[in-house]
């Protein structure tokens, strides 16, 4: 019972889509939420600069965008992305006016004038409305509107399935991340804080009883990453030496929860010196590390993380794995600064390819738990995380719709990641190889694709036909087997064509199965089962009788 109460908790939160895994009929609505349309090709996002004011009683918010870009092309229609029932209120190109026409969740703003390729321009809009409240935070996202222990506002916004556009005007496509950053200005009560990305510019009294405060991040940022929290926030900070110098480190908890927040978040040293040794250095030095107590679970909001778990170690005070072994550490703390790594410093083009994100940083997960206890027990919990998988879909979901595939992106995918290690065999270079993932995509934007033929090229080894099964198929492969009149005949079921893994047993030696009969002399006792290498996810299954009549 303890066991489903885990696989239930999970399913019902960190991979909540399991639940719409039947078919869907997409609608050119999810083509040009997903897809990169005519009237996004032509322009490129340079900067975002968002000012806005929340009202907390009313949940409503006005405010305005600046968005800086520049012409890749000719052009003169621009898709903004604002989800209703928010509201694009006035649109000025520099200083002119310019019209704009509604289609659902997408404005077109049209230019007088063509803009010449290579032309840098500012696109001013204003908005407002009711943003959507989010249901089941951070998964089924929108703002959060929400109160702490003592009955004060305690507010935050996250939106990364459902993006962006939920909140203000925007690019909203992952493909695109303002190259110069961004600026988040936030009016709120003056008895609340307002925490964002980045550094704190400056902090002032702008009306009566009112404050502006002034964040900016300096690294390109993913839209769905932007983000505010609202509270009567406690802060300190402090400093961690890395790879790259001295970063800061800046914490921020609700104001009766720093007593117990400050020996807890210490946490965050021994884990920014492990994935430092395992990724390389950490992404956003010039924009600092925050960890910020928010009133939803987590999420990896960059250089401003979100933190929800209650101050508990493992997930929710439960362990994912059943190890044991994840419930020496802060889940939320580990995964969700995974992500600095995979996620906002290599970021996928489509969502389709988010296991780049979360099977990396899912694996982040167990490479935490070697670093700190060792390898034997980062095999324990990367293992032990097989049991949340559902082989409901594939990894990979379908393009150009904004469409995720299963959320088995995260433990089957961070299972093919370390069985891929343990196939190559050697764990400089299987480190040297997340590294340079690191350096290759530095601040930058890949795929599936790109992202499976750097790891063949790197690692020397052909995995196309691991992919295809861990990313593209539903099934794991089975290596079934008999043994008759002293042969051993085996071979591989539910494998996609081109799965042909070598498989080490726990004897030494090894089989290369295909789909179809090979055998070998067998010596041995009939009686024992062949034990595949726990590393390997694949499952074995033995008959009695000769293989043709299988």
């Amino acid at each position: 019972m303890k066991q489903f109460l885990i696989l239930l908790a999970f399913a019902c939160t960190l991979a909540p889509q399991a639940a719409t895994a039947q078919a869907h009929e997409f609608t050119r609505a999810d083509t040009l939420r997903g897809s990169i349309t005519p009237e996004r090709a032509w322009w490129n996002v340079l900067r975002y600069d968002l000012a806005f004011a929340p009202d907390l009683a009313a949940k409503t918010i006005a405010g305005r965008q600046v968005i800086t870009f520049n012409a890749l092309d000719s052009g003169s229609v621009m898709q903004i992305d604002l989800q209703e029932p928010m509201q694009l209120e006035e649109a000025m190109l520099g200083e002119r006016s310019v019209s704009f026409r509604r289609d659902g969740n997408v404005y077109y703003i049209r230019s007088d004038a063509p803009l010449a390729q290579g032309d840098t321009a500012r696109l001013t809009l204003n908005f407002s409305g009711k943003p959507r409240e989010a249901v089941q935070p951070p998964w089924d996202g929108g703002w959060v509107w929400s109160s702490d222990d003592r009955g004060r506002p305690w507010a935050g916004v996250a939106c990364q399935g459902i993006g962006a556009s939920v909140w203000f005007p925007c690019k909203d496509h992952q493909s695109d991340e303002p190259d110069l950053g961004a600026s988040i200005s936030v009016t709120v009560p003056d008895t609340l804080s307002a925490v964002s990305n980045g550094r704190l510019l400056g902090a002032e009294e702008v009306d009566e009883g009112l404050r502006g405060y002034a964040w900016e991040v300096v690294s390109p940022i993913n839209a769905y990453n932007l983000t505010v929290y609202i509270g009567n926030y406690a802060h300190w900070s402090e400093t961690f030496e890395g790879e790259d110098g001295a970063l800061d480190l800046d914490f921020f908890v609700l104001d009766y929860e720093k007593e117990r927040a400050a020996p807890h978040f210490s946490q965050v040293h021994g884990m920014l010196a492990c994935f430092e040794e395992w990724f390389g250095p950490y992404p956003f030095y010039a924009d600092g590390y925050k960890l910020v107590q928010s009133p939803y679970l987590g999420m990896e909001h960059q250089s401003a993380i979100a933190y929800g778990n209650r101050f508990k170690n493992g997930y929710m005070g439960m362990d994912l794995s059943g190890s044991g072994w994840g419930l020496k550490w802060d889940f939320i703390i580990v995964h969700e600064s995974g992500h600095e790594w995979f996620g906002n410093n290599i970021t996928s083009a489509d969502i389709a390819d988010m296991w780049i994100h979360e099977g990396f940083t899912a694996y982040s997960e167990a490479l935490y738990v070697e670093c700190k206890y060792g390898k034997d027990a980062g095999a324990d919990y990367i293992v032990g995380t097989r049991r949340n998988v559902m082989n409901d879909r594939p990894v990979i979901g379908p393009y150009g719709v904004n469409k995720e595939g299963s959320g088995d992106m995260y433990f089957k995918a961070a299972n093919m990641i370390h069985m891929i290690r343990t196939v190559m065999d050697d764990d400089s270079l299987f480190t040297a190889l997340l590294r340079e993932m690191n350096r290759k995509w530095y601040h930058g934007i890949t795929t599936s694709a790109e992202t499976e033929a750097f790891i063949n090229e790197f690692s020397g080894k052909d995995f196309t036909g691991v992919f295809d099964q861990y990313l593209r198929s539903t099934e794991i492969p089975v290596l079934e087997y008999t043994i008759y009149e002293g042969r051993l005949h085996y071979r591989y079921r539910e494998t996609v064509e081109n799965f042909n893994l070598e498989i080490p047993l726990t004897d030494g030696t090894s089989l290369r199965p295909l789909k179809e009969w090979r055998s070998m002399p067998w010596n041995r006792n009939p009686a024992e089962p062949l034990r595949i290498d726990r590393n390997y996810f694949m499952f074995t299954r033995m008959f009695i009788g000769p293989p043709e009549e299988n």
